[in-house]
């Protein structure tokens, strides 16, 4: 039997990290060698794509429904629905919905590498608690996603700042070691990172991050 899927966009439930509403595309099929997603405004005017500059990842956006605004390292550009846009790492960019119902899918990879898995789009429904400074209730919800995806970088990350934050000091400092074991570069993002600034003069925590 082929191992195909389809689903219609509609089909894939939308998750928020209080911001836009997302569609988790990668992770609904499974996808392991490059990450996709859509965003669909609820109204015009609403911020689609957030602002950022991507470090290594090139991204191809496609506006599928509606219209939309694009702005690119400043320069805003028209986008009705059928338009690519295509962002390299080193271009900020963002994009704001024309009418209500605009969906732009996103898809991005690092050039030359393998795809990581990252698991940021699961963190996303947690993103609120940790924003309102509910740090206890974002730690026990982190914790039961990651028991569930053990193999996410991401989710162990954010899941230690969230401990360091709410006073969990020895669970911080053990997600935060296996996280650097996943993933090295985890030891240089906590070592500027504030969310550590709690556990920062533990020698546990200086001897995981180095001087």
């Amino acid at each position: 039997m082929s191992d195909y899927a389809i689903a219609r966009l509609d089909e894939i439930d939308e998750i928020s990290d209080g911001r836009c509403p997302l569609r988790p595309v990668r992770h609904h099929f499974g996808i392991t060698s490059f990450g996709v997603n859509a965003w669909t405004a609820q109204n015009a005017g609403d911020r689609i794509i957030n602002e950022h500059v991507e470090d290594e990842d090139e991204e191809l956006y496609l506006v599928t429904q509606g219209r939309a605004v694009f702005e690119l390292d400043g320069e805003r550009r028209d986008a009705p629905a059928g338009t690519f846009v295509f962002a390299p790492p080193s271009v900020k960019r963002t994009a704001f919905a024309e009418e209500a119902g605009t969906t732009i899918v996103a898809v991005g990879a690092v050039p030359g590498k393998a795809y990581e898995l990252s698991g940021w789009e699961l963190w996303a429904p947690i993103r609120p608690l940790y924003e309102a400074g509910d740090y206890t209730a974002a730690a026990d919800r982190g914790r039961e996603l990651l028991e569930a995806n053990p193999q996410f970088p991401v989710l162990m990350y954010n899941l230690a700042c969230c401990e360091s934050l709410a006073g969990r000091k020895d669970d911080a400092l053990e997600h935060l070691r296996r996280v650097i074991e996943l993933s090295p570069d985890a030891r240089a993002y906590a070592k500027g990172d504030s969310d550590f600034d709690p556990i920062r003069d533990d020698p546990a925590f200086q001897e995981l991050v180095g001087p």
